[in-house]
């Protein structure tokens, strides 16, 4: 696993804006004049802008062949969005690459930096792993003194990936403090979507946003949204329904340390390493 630190001395509340929207299918143009409008009156209230997986096409392997670059239009988008919010935003599209076409993650922040993480699980039963390049690197970042480990969707499934491993040698610190999933996750597996990411805060003692988005995309897939903010207990600190919806909660780092102080599974934690 690959991990990228930046030392930030000053940790302040973060402010992050779930954004569960209705994808139009097949539509980038459309899909990015639909975002926008959701979160164009952010600025001065969040931090950090969390958008869906797929979120100017739907989840589908049909839409691959109109893949874009990063020196697309979405890449832009996002810059333009995250400078005039005065905030990160993240959220997963099809972008092509010289491995192929990748479901990638994208977190761009304000001064027009973008850091990607390319969908390590594929989805075997919709066909994805047949159509896309699987990623291999996880990516942890550091965004307004917290740090921030990204995933996409078929990844929640799967802990050990996701496992927040203790560093001694960073004077005991976790490596994140949010765990964040964007998704199209069929509200027929609503169940497993709401258990497992409960499961990953508790386990990973650290806050967990995770997006879906709702409506019926053009396979007739109905989505029931159910995003969600977990605190470190998996108790929720903010839901969303089945409805579109722009949910902003405000995370306390002072009280997601004092939880590891007071219960410090970490030190017991099985040590391993991720082939």
């Amino acid at each position: 696993m690959s991990t990228e630190y930046a030392v930030t001395e000053i940790r302040t509340p973060l402010r992050v804006s779930l954004v569960q929207g209705d994808t139009r299918w097949h539509d980038p143009d459309a899909n990015r004049e639909y975002y926008g409008d959701l979160i164009g009156s952010l600025h001065g209230i969040t931090d950090l802008v969390v958008l869906p997986e797929t979120f100017t096409s739907g989840f589908s392997n049909e839409a691959i062949d109109r893949a874009e670059t990063m020196d697309g239009p979405t890449v832009e988008w996002m810059r333009g969005h995250a400078r005039d919010l005065d905030a990160a935003i993240t959220g997963s599209v099809q972008l092509r690459t010289d491995a192929g076409v990748s479901n990638r993650l994208l977190f761009v922040t304000p001064d027009g930096e973008v850091r990607y993480y390319d969908k390590r699980h594929l989805f075997r039963y919709a066909g994805e792993h047949e159509r896309y390049a699987a990623g291999r690197e996880r990516l942890t970042l550091e965004w307004r003194g917290w740090r921030i480990c990204p995933m996409v969707c078929y990844d929640l499934r799967f802990p050990v990936f996701s496992r927040n491993r203790y560093d001694v040698e960073r004077k005991g610190d976790l490596d994140y403090d949010l765990l964040i999933y964007v998704a199209n996750w069929p509200g027929v597996r609503a169940h497993a979507w709401r258990t497992l990411m409960r499961a990953r805060a508790i386990e990973n003692l650290c806050y967990t946003a995770a997006v879906n988005r709702v409506g019926t995309d053009g396979n007739g897939l109905v989505y029931a949204g159910d995003s969600a903010v977990m605190d470190y207990l998996g108790n929720p600190v903010s839901e969303c329904t089945d409805m579109e919806v722009v949910s902003t909660t405000t995370l306390f780092l002072e009280e997601l340390r004092a939880h590891r102080e007071r219960f410090p599974a970490m030190l017991d934690a099985d040590r391993f390493e991720l082939l």
